[in-house]
């Protein structure tokens, strides 16, 4: 074939396409449809995130955008007038967004429930509408809303996670944790948190923000013998599913991703440290003067005038005079050592996003105020996770358990895996870890700073703490910002829950003592009998190691529609990822009222309402 005969071949099969092309999509148009522009938010059902008791914190539901092809309207009146009720927008504002547009393919309104977008698709069937395409597609639902707001996450409108864990494990999610395709379905996320302790430590620390007008609270609950982060409030916080009134300080995840100096709650972890590693003993004394005056001069303050010190006094007391003169036993670079082994300067891998590492430099850059100072916790930054993670090797007898958010992982087809094993390593002698419980229960009685965090009938080993917080414009301390908190084992024999408060920015009181302590005691007496944890007048009782607890069951749809009476909105949002049969949920609380009746039979495809009060 010569080159004119190849041209005019090429040239020929150009035209008849071009011709195909329209009359394909001249037909569309004559009948009212019109190509998918843009593909679905998702191919995928992403799968949801769940608490460690299998509430839903994220689930997938079905949206459905509605778009209009202008050259297939033949009467914009009748059409406004007939989309308006079912898109609940005013006939006018749809008529002024169909003739504005300087478009022909334009969207009328995105993400109407699949309820509604069922009774378009009728209507539009009914009356024969043209130019009107409802296009489904997947969204996601945020149930308990503002709860575990940040831990959770959220999608944008392609529905792929932009924060939380919904980035974190955006992959899994998907469905493409193994490089496969996207088309199916997604696995499941179960975190370690359990939404009723989450509900008691939100509430507590939105108490303590308002009562101290704080900036900020942070309240956090973890089991140190398995690692599980049960509860982690940050107040303030956001609804879920209104991330357009959030502001970038809610949607923060502060226990995570900021940095602060701990203050005096750090004592715990050097005064361990520094006896751990024999440079003092627990009978070792140092003298309190109300001051620390460095080789060169440079002065620690102390808040008080304590006298003769042993490591028990420094805790008690929270001596910064007599933890500075400690740490004087031991070499930088030792120091420095022991308190990597605790975690601090690493991130935890607990399974959150954008986790910090927190701030300490090596000891070759220290001067000489930084190990006095860092002895009484300042001059290093460290965030809650790692401090949880340090806490967890006083209450493990020495034995170092890292946090994680993340308990399994839960495929399509019901398999479940565990997220990751958790780190065990040894970083004190246990008797070193047993000695500073019992300095810390000291701290709870009537001559500790902590007293105002004792609870009756239990033991709690408690450390309290205000910092400093550095000005941003100056590089020095505040002298109006602080950070107070408090730290409690409990119990402190064998402890099974760490508390960790701090409280940001508070006017008036400064002093964690004072402030952080009393919320301490109120999580503490909250989670107590939730959890299950035995004191005085709260024995425990002895019985077969299996107890059958009824639980609300989600009723089977078999052959016929059952009866939902009494059951919970969150123990019916499971059905709404059923194909075979579309359920709208109407109100909040229990089911008062259904339609179609119990005992009707099914069939696929229809409808079921259930009406909440």
């Amino acid at each position: 074939m010569n080159l004119k005969k190849r041209y005019i071949f090429v040239f020929t099969g150009l035209i008849l396409f071009t011709v195909y092309l329209l009359v394909y999509y001249g037909n569309l148009m004559l009948k009212g449809k019109v190509p998918n522009l843009r593909q679905s938010a998702s191919v995928t059902e992403r799968g949801s995130i769940m608490d460690r008791n299998g509430h839903f914190l994220a689930i997938q539901i079905r949206f459905a955008d509605v778009s209009v092809w202008r050259p297939a309207i033949t009467d914009i009146d009748f059409l406004s007038n007939e989309l308006a009720p079912l898109l609940e927008m005013p006939s006018s504002e749809i008529r002024k967004i169909i003739i504005s547009s300087e478009k022909d393919f334009l969207y009328i309104k995105k993400q109407i429930d699949d309820a509604a977008a069922r009774r378009l698709s009728a209507l539009l069937e009914e009356k024969k509408i043209m130019g009107v395409t409802v296009q489904p597609i997947f969204g996601r639902l945020y149930p308990e809303k503002n709860l575990a707001s940040q831990i959770v996450g959220f999608v944008g409108i392609e529905n792929h996670g932009l924060e939380g864990i919904e980035y974190a494990f955006n992959s899994i999610l998907e469905g493409k944790e193994a490089g496969g395709s996207s088309y199916g379905k997604g696995s499941h996320v179960m975190l370690t948190i359990d939404t009723n302790v989450q509900h008691i430590l939100e509430r507590i620390a939105s108490k303590t923000m308002t009562d101290t007008r704080a900036e900020a609270v942070m309240l956090l609950a973890m089991d140190p013998r398995s690692g599980d982060i049960i509860g982690s409030a940050s107040v303030p916080n956001f609804d879920l599913n209104n991330i357009r009134a959030s502001d970038e300080t809610s949607r923060m995840n502060r226990p995570v991703i900021w940095a602060y100096e701990p203050g005096s709650v750090f004592k715990v972890f050097t005064m361990a440290a520094l006896m751990d590693s024999g440079a003092i003993s627990g009978n070792t004394a140092f003298f309190c003067n109300g001051v620390y005056v460095t080789n060169r001069g440079s002065q620690i303050k102390c808040l008080g005038t304590h006298g003769s010190v042993t490591a028990r006094e420094i805790i008690i007391h929270s001596c910064n005079a007599g933890a500075a003169y400690a740490s004087d036993r031991l070499s930088g670079g030792a120091f420095y050592k022991l308190l990597t082994d605790f975690g601090f300067g690493s991130r935890t891998g607990a399974g959150s996003p954008g986790e910090t590492s927190g701030y300490l430099l090596s000891s070759e850059q220290w001067s000489d105020r930084t190990k006095p100072t860092i002895a009484m916790g300042q001059e290093i930054a460290v965030s809650a996770f790692q401090m949880l993670q340090a806490a967890s090797v006083i209450a493990n007898d020495g034995i170092l358990i890292s946090p994680r958010i993340v308990s399994h992982i839960m495929s399509p087809d019901g398999n479940v895996k565990e997220w990751k094993a958790v780190e065990r390593r040894r970083v004190l002698k246990a008797q070193t870890a047993k000695d500073m419980r019992s300095y810390m229960v000291d701290t709870a009685s009537s001559i500790g700073t902590g007293w105002r965090a004792a609870v009756e009938d239990l033991s709690l080993a408690v450390k309290t703490g205000t910092a400093q917080l550095i000005d941003p414009a100056t590089r020095r301390y505040s002298e109006t910002d602080f950070i107070a908190s408090c730290i409690a084992l409990l119990p402190a024999e064998s402890p099974s829950l760490i508390l960790y408060l701090a409280i940001i920015k508070p006017r008036g009181e400064i002093l964690g003592g004072r402030i952080a302590a009393p919320a301490i005691r109120e999580a503490a007496e909250s989670l107590i009998d939730y959890i299950g944890i035995p004191r005085g007048r709260n024995p425990q009782i002895t019985h077969p190691p299996s107890v059958n607890i009824p639980a609300p069951r989600l009723p089977v749809i078999g052959s016929q529609v059952p009866d939902f009476s009494g059951i919970s909105k969150r123990v019916l949002l499971p059905l709404l990822l059923r194909d075979d049969v579309h359920v709208e949920i109407r109100g909040e609380g229990w089911v008062r009222r259904q339609s179609p009746p119990a005992g009707t039979p099914v069939t696929d495809g229809m409808k079921i309402i259930l009406e909440l009060e």
